[in-house]
């Protein structure tokens, strides 16, 4: 019923459930959930879901109960996605699916963690190649969650750094409108709640924000959110095939966001030099685990089994929260205080 109702009512760009490539291992599909819906329960039930709330976004461990973390992020992009979808009549189960999962293989200690495991790792590292890693081999215990192409596709292929919104590749861009409108709504969210964030902080004023990305944009966190969904929306109604991206000057002004907090915001020394310290901490990890096996297998347990030692070990930093990874160094590297009885 609910797949006729998709087949029904949703447009012909959509990615329909009854449609899916399928799983890697063929399974039954459940009786009462369409496949990306069940693959979303499956994301939200996952260990590695829970451990995005003690994951880094920009602040390192910050004292403030309102900034955000991985987890507030990835939820700040499912739910951005979800109005895009919606106004759209594109699967929404899909686009959530994808959204709650693209951040999964996040590091510790947020991109500092992923830059040093880049530069260490011998297979090098990328937190949308790890994402789809986690989902595919490392949740269940090493027997992975086995989703559908669709959501792994938009999983692996969700991020864009510093590089084009959309591509022209379609080597580089997802195989669903879903799974682009996830990509789209990930720079959205992370571009305006990480400058709320540096004004909470005080490492920037609303002064500083360029005067034309406020003209453009809106000189407050909903406005600018509302003008780039809105845009987007806007250019999109009624276009054959289905375009999605920013128009012309919106596009310019986000960008211009996007650097203008790089360079006022993450390489700031006050944010910057925590995550040197921290860079240390997943390095002085990584060598001690390289150099002792067995104390490895025992910190790590079972489910750390795919790959050569180092990979595994790449595998288990990757997946540790920024307080696990505190408490981890503090044990192995850091003299206990003796208790007098």
């Amino acid at each position: 019923m609910l797949e006729e109702r998709e087949e029904k009512f949703l447009s012909p760009y959509a990615q329909l459930s009854s449609q899916t490539r399928g799983r890697v291992v063929p399974e039954e599909e459940c009786s009462i959930r369409p496949a990306f819906q069940h693959d979303r329960d499956r994301l939200v039930h996952s260990k590695s879901f829970r451990r995005l709330k003690d994951k880094t976004q920009v602040f390192l461990t910050p004292a403030g109960d309102h900034y955000r973390t991985r987890l507030t992020h990835t939820l700040e992009v499912s739910q951005i996605a979800r109005t895009l979808a919606k106004a759209l009549s594109l699967n929404e189960d899909l686009t959530e699916a994808i959204a709650l999962g693209h951040d999964l293989g996040h590091t510790p200690f947020g991109h500092a963690g992923e830059e040093i495991l880049k530069q260490i790792s011998p297979d090098g590292f990328h937190h949308s190649v790890q994402s789809l890693r986690v989902v595919d081999l490392l949740e269940k215990d090493g027997r992975g969650l086995n989703l559908t192409f669709e959501v792994r596709d938009g999983i692996l292929k969700h991020s864009k750094g510093k590089g084009e919104l959309l591509s022209d590749d379609p080597e580089d861009m997802p195989a669903t409108y879903e799974g682009r409108l996830v990509r789209l709504a990930d720079v959205i969210a992370y571009i305006n709640h990480d400058i709320d964030d540096a004004l909470r902080a005080g490492l920037i004023s609303l002064s500083d924000i360029p005067p034309d990305c406020r003209d453009r944009l809106g000189e407050t966190h909903s406005q600018r959110i509302n003008t780039m969904v809105r845009n987007i929306l806007e250019r999109a109604m009624g276009t054959a095939p289905l375009k999605l991206g920013l128009s012309h000057g919106v596009l310019e002004a986000t960008l211009k966001l996007r650097e203008f907090l790089y360079e006022r915001v993450y390489d700031l020394p006050e944010v910057h030099g925590d995550f040197i310290k921290a860079a240390k901490i997943v390095r002085e990890l990584y060598l001690h685990f390289l150099r002792n096996e067995a104390e490895f297998d025992q910190e790590a347990g079972e489910a750390f089994i795919h790959g050569s030692l180092e990979r595994r070990i790449v595998d288990f930093i990757a997946g540790m929260t920024d307080r696990y990874a505190f408490r981890l160094f503090e044990k192995l590297f850091l003299p206990q205080p003796w208790i007098i009885v």
